[in-house]
C-alpha cells in the first residue's frame, strides 16, 4: 500500500523499537520520514535504512523540538504526520512510595512535557495546509492500573491520552487529527533486557495478556500507519489500543 505517498512524517524516538519499526513502515508507504532521537548513531541508521532525515534532538528541550519541526520544514516543505513516540521507562521510577521526586520528574519529562512541546510547535505547521494527523504513544496502563507500577510512567501516559483527547476535539474543525496510540506490553529491546533479567515479573504480566505473547514493533507500526493515513479519516480525539485484549480481560493468574 501506498496510503502515505510523499507525506511527510517526523517520528521522534525512532532509532529503535517502535520508532524505528514505524519508520520502516511509513517509508514503505511512500512517506518522507524525517527520525529525529537523542541517540545520534542510531538514529543516523534509522535515516540511512529508510531514505530519511536525520536530525538530533532533545525532545524534552524546547528549542530542540523548535528545530526539530523547523529542519523538516525547511527541507520538505510541509509536516502531515507527527508519531510523538519518544519516552523512557528507567529502573528508579517503581512504586509510589519508592519512587523519589527526581526519578518522578525525569519520566514526566520525556514522556509527557515532550508530548506537550511536540503537539504545541507541530499544529502551527499542519494549520497552514488545512490538514495532518499526530499520533502520540500513550499506553495501555492509561486506562488500567496496575499492582506492580511504574508510578511516574504510568501517570505521564494518563497525560499523553487526557491531552490528546483534548487536542483532537480542539483542532478537528481545522483537519488535525490528534489520537493517542495506546499499545501493550512490546516485545522491544528495552523490555527485552528488563525481563531477560527478571523472567518471573515477564511472566506475571504475559499471563494477563489472552493473546498470550508480546507485540511485535511491527504490529504497533501497522497500527500508527492506519491512523496516520486517510483510512482513518473520522477518527480523532481517541484512545487507540493495539494491546491484545489485556485491557479487556478479567484474568485469573495461573
Amino acid at each position: 500500500m501506498q496510503r502515505l505517498q510523499d507525506r511527510v512524517a517526523v517520528i521522534t524516538g525512532a532509532g529503535s523499537g517502535i520508532g524505528l519499526a514505524t519508520a520502516h513502515r511509513f517509508a514503505r508507504e511512500g512517506a518522507k520520514v524525517v527520525v529525529a532521537d537523542l541517540d545520534e548513531e542510531a538514529g543516523a541508521k534509522a535515516a540511512g535504512e529508510v531514505g530519511g532525515l536525520f536530525v538530533k534532538a532533545d525532545v524534552a528541550n524546547e528549542d530542540d523540538v523548535v528545530r526539530m519541526y523547523r529542519t523538516a520544514f525547511d527541507e520538505f516543505g510541509r509536516i502531515d504526520i507527527a508519531f510523538n513516540n519518544a519516552g523512557i521507562s528507567p529502573p528508579d521510577d517503581d512504586s509510589i512510595l519508592e519512587t523519589g521526586i527526581d526519578a518522578w520528574r525525569r519520566v514526566q519529562e520525556v514522556n509527557l512535557t515532550s508530548v506537550y512541546l511536540c503537539c504545541k510547535h507541530v499544529i502551527p505547521y499542519m494549520q497552514r495546509q488545512g490538514k495532518g494527523s499526530i499520533i502520540n504513544t500513550a499506553s495501555f496502563v492509561a486506562v488500567m492500573g496496575s499492582a506492580t507500577s511504574q508510578i511516574s510512567y504510568t501517570a505521564s501516559k494518563g497525560g499523553v491520552l487526557a491531552m490528546s483527547r483534548e487536542l483532537g476535539v480542539q483542532f478537528a474543525r481545522e483537519g488535525i487529527r490528534v489520537n493517542a496510540l495506546c499499545p501493550g506490553p512490546v516485545d522491544t529491546p528495552l523490555l527485552r533486557e528488563l525481563f531477560a533479567k527478571d523472567p518471573e515479573r515477564a511472566q506475571r504480566r504475559l499471563v494477563h495478556v489472552p493473546m498470550g505473547r508480546f507485540a511485535r514493533a511491527e504490529e504497533i507500526a501497522a497500527a500508527v500507519a492506519f491512523l496516520a493515513s486517510d483510512d482513518a479519516s473520522f477518527i480523532t480525539a481517541s484512545q487507540f489500543l493495539v494491546d491484545g485484549g489485556i485491557s479487556g480481560a478479567y484474568v485469573t493468574p495461573l
